[in-house]
């Protein structure tokens, strides 16, 4: 029996956590709980337990169930106590006391341990059986010790109670679980590990072999396939248990290829994932839960695991950006501009906000996924197993094999959703599907009046781009751009419209192909109307992907010629890139278009007082632009809107260090104009409502 003293300072553990004892402050024990208190626990602890039904595995159905046949001994034993004589005046001999007490603890790291089992996947329960069945073997012994101890004579209890007592102690001490099952886990557990070493060893799995060892685990649809998989890859992020991860890596992509296989064949009306239809696809609860823009890489587009600030003060994912300087570049990819080093600082900030984040809503942090999506930490390792990614390849090349023959539209939607869901699980997974050919089957359902169809093959594409060889695959591949147009123009849904733009985007972080899609009138006129007209998630996407076609000086002409300054303008106040399209611009060949449009520099000022730290940042230097490429046109305008000045000093003290510098030239700019209109006198009044300079821009 435990110490006493820890079973009377010990306060219940909530179902489905353990204590632990170990803990630098212990806060001060609740009140210990009377006999009675104590008794009618016990009592309804018991019932509670006795009457659980659900097993979370069918391998753990002995052990499991044991646990209920014995609840309900007790709980007839306890019902009779609570009633007896002592128990109901509260009072218990003091060693009955002590061993009851030790018994609740029992019967609730019962509870804590059914509670555990019915919450992790089914894979994982299979993969740690053994230790599951030896726990409750001791608590089966820990229970049998304490019903012995307990000193049934004193409680007054009737015979037929002890005989209870006595029974259900003597079968916790024969229980033997791995035997009462006959070793029927031991051996699932054996098949499934050889099927991870057969896969290996890049050997197909058998149909009927999966659907066998599947039906035996508990997965009988692509719905409970789904949730198997969602439950891995959260404990796998997790990191719940470091000695099977390789394991549950590999049975992620086995269950993929399993789910894909076995249950996408035929229709599966139990399985709202999988039944998209045009009322689901603008549904934003139909998808996992966008993380915020500032999460996102600029260059990717992906949840940043690992988030760095460059000297220019943007930040970005650290792989991503030191490939990017690893190409030969010096300059800021957002901005533009050159970097003055290459040092990259750790966003420690950023990246507790993002697990936070990730944690809260279920996800865990890896790159690569749908554009602003999350990809299950399961990646994060797969590169180095196996098993995993022979059943990557074998799921990409079945998927894509099954889409060549599929004729109804219904059936390519089933087909090119894995594809989609595949695509976006990781790096290997997209460079197999795009391997495998998938991007020339994809590109004609572009055009599909089925919504979902065509929605699905847009983000199919869109994940498969953020790899570097499928943007080759895409850009090469005859009417993809064209395909990509169309959507942007006559999708179905705005979320379609939204992927095109960020796959546009994704296209044109590659240089040679940034030039092509500028070149083409129709990709960029499209995303001119989205960044007008489109929804607050698409406008974002469009115009990211108008500011990466700015960065090349050759397509400025046609950007402008589009109505890209109009379309940004129109924007500025409400998406934060706006401004940095009219920086690029204005950097480019573009100053004109954009002051000739009216009130343009009045909004541009207005981004800088109220804008957020990258919008004013960006719209300073759109101004300093404007002003070093139009002269006096451009700084007369600047000085006409009231509180300029003012708006250039706060910045230079609370602005980030671009944007203080650029607040700097800005204030320069604006003295020597004040300047040299002050000493043209025959012009009457020279600096109207902005002769007041604040000393910090006098300052040299």
């Amino acid at each position: 029996m435990a110490n006493p003293r820890t079973v009377l300072t010990s306060a219940p553990s909530p179902p489905g956590f353990c204590s632990s004892s170990s803990s630098a402050f212990v806060p001060p024990a609740p009140p210990s709980p009377s006999d009675g208190e104590l008794l009618r626990s016990l009592h309804r602890l018991a019932r509670d337990l006795s009457a659980a039904s659900d097993t979370p595995a069918p391998f753990l159905r002995a052990a499991l169930a044991s646990i209920t046949r014995r609840s309900k001994f007790l709980a007839a034993a306890f019902d009779d106590l609570v009633t007896c004589a002592p128990a109901a005046a509260g009072d218990l001999p003091r060693s009955a006391s002590l061993c009851l007490r030790e018994v609740l603890l029992v019967l609730q790291r019962f509870k804590a341990l059914a509670a555990d089992c019915a919450a992790r996947s089914r894979m994982r329960l299979l993969l740690q059986s053994d230790e599951i069945e030896e726990e409750v073997r001791e608590l089966h012994q820990d229970l049998a010790t304490l019903l012995d101890l307990l000193p049934v004579a004193e409680l007054g209890l009737a015979d037929d109670v002890v005989d209870l007592l006595a029974l259900a102690s003597r079968q916790c001490r024969r229980f033997a679980p791995a035997a009462a099952a006959g070793g029927a886990d031991q051996a699932l557990k054996a098949r499934v590990l050889s099927l991870i070493h057969g896969i290996e060893r890049e050997i197909v799995p058998e149909r009927e072999t999966l659907e066998e060892i599947l039906g035996e685990v508990g997965v009988s649809d692509a719905a409970s396939c789904g949730d198997e998989i969602e439950s891995l890859e959260r404990e796998i992020g997790d990191r719940t248990s470091e000695r099977w991860a390789d394991a549950m890596i590999a049975l992620v992509a086995l269950l993929r290829y399993a789910k894909c296989v076995l249950f996408s064949a035929t229709p599966q009306p139990s399985d709202p994932k999988l039944l998209i239809d045009a009322a689901e696809v603008d549904d934003d609860e139909a998808e996992p839960p966008a993380p915020p823009p500032d999460f996102r890489c600029p260059i990717t587009l992906d949840i940043m695991r690992e988030p760095v600030v460059v000297a220019s003060g943007q930040t970005y994912d650290r792989e991503s950006i030191a490939r990017w300087f690893e190409s030969g570049k010096s300059t800021c990819p957002k901005t533009g501009q050159v970097l003055t080093n290459l040092e990259l600082v750790p966003n420690k900030a950023l990246k507790n906000l993002i697990a936070k984040w990730c944690r809260e809503n279920g996800v865990a942090v890896e790159s690569g996924g749908e554009a602003g999506k999350c990809e299950p930490a399961a990646q994060a390792v797969s590169a180095t197993n196996k098993a995993a990614l022979e059943a990557a390849r074998m799921t990409a090349s079945f998927l894509v094999k099954k889409l060549s023959l599929s004729f109804s539209p219904d059936a390519a939607n089933r087909v090119v959703h894995e594809i989609r869901l595949l695509s976006k699980s990781g790096a290997d997974s997209r460079a197999f599907v795009g391997e495998a050919g998938a991007v020339p089957l994809l590109v004609p359902l572009l055009y599909s009046d089925d919504a979902a169809l065509q929605l699905n093959a847009v983000t199919a594409l869109l994940n498969l781009s953020i790899l570097e060889a499928n943007k080759k695959r895409i850009m090469h591949a005859e009417g993809a751009v064209e395909g990509v147009a169309h959507i942007m123009s006559s999708g179905a849904t705005w979320r379609a419209k939204e992927n095109a733009a960020a796959t546009v985007l994704s296209l044109a972080s590659v240089h040679t192909y940034r030039r092509r899609l500028g070149r083409n009138l129709s990709v960029v006129e499209k995303l001119v109307h989205l960044a007008r007209a489109g929804p607050a998630s698409t406008k974002k996407d469009a115009l990211a992907a108008l500011l990466s076609l700015a960065s090349e000086r050759e397509n400025v002409g046609k950007l402008v010629d589009a109505g890209v300054a109009q379309a940004a303008l129109s924007a500025v106040g409400g998406e934060e890139t706006a401004a940095a399209v009219l920086a690029a611009l204005a950097k480019r060949g573009g100053a004109e278009a954009i002051v000739s449009i009216d009130g343009a520099v009045a909004r541009l000022v207005a981004e800088m007082r109220r804008g957020t730290e990258w919008g004013r940042e960006n719209a300073t230097a759109a101004l300093v632009l404007l002003c070093r490429r139009l002269g006096a046109r451009a700084v007369t305008q600047v000085m006409a809107v009231p509180g300029v000045e003012w708006a250039i000093w706060e910045l230079m003290g609370t602005g980030t260090e671009r944007a203080r510098r650029k607040a700097a030239s800005l204030g320069r700019i604006c003295r020597r104009w004040a300047a040299a209109s002050a000493a043209d006198g025959e012009r009457g009044s020279a600096c109207p409502a902005a002769s007041v300079v604040p000393p910090a821009m006098m300052a040299s």
